[in-house]
C-alpha cells in the first residue's frame, strides 16, 4: 500500500495521520485520504479540486508533475509526502 504522509504544519489546524491506501495515481490517493478527513482536502486542494499554490507534492522523492490532474502513477509502495510551503526569513 502506499504511504501518504503529511507535513507537521498541517497538525496546528487539524489531525494528519500517517495513512495507507491502495491508489493507481496520486488523486486516487488524495481521494482516499479526503474520504477520513474532508477538512484536509480545504488545506490541500484549492477550490478547481488542484494543489494549492503553498502545497507541495512528492512521490518517492520526486516532485509531483501536474498540479491540476494529479495524475502521477504510484506503485503500491510509494512514498507520498505532502508538505505546505514555508515563508519567511
Amino acid at each position: 500500500m502506499a504511504h501518504i504522509i503529511f507535513t507537521q504544519q498541517l497538525a496546528r489546524f487539524l489531525p494528519v495521520p500517517r495513512l495507507e491506501v491502495q491508489a493507481a495515481d496520486l488523486r486516487a490517493a488524495l481521494d482516499a485520504a479526503f474520504a477520513g478527513n474532508a477538512r484536509l482536502r480545504g488545506y490541500v486542494l484549492d477550490d478547481q479540486n488542484r494543489l494549492r499554490e503553498n502545497v507541495v507534492v512528492f512521490i518517492d522523492g520526486q516532485r509531483c508533475r501536474d498540479r491540476a490532474l494529479l495524475n502521477d502513477a504510484l506503485r503500491p509502495d510509494s512514498q507520498i509526502y505532502i508538505l505546505q510551503a514555508l515563508s519567511g526569513g
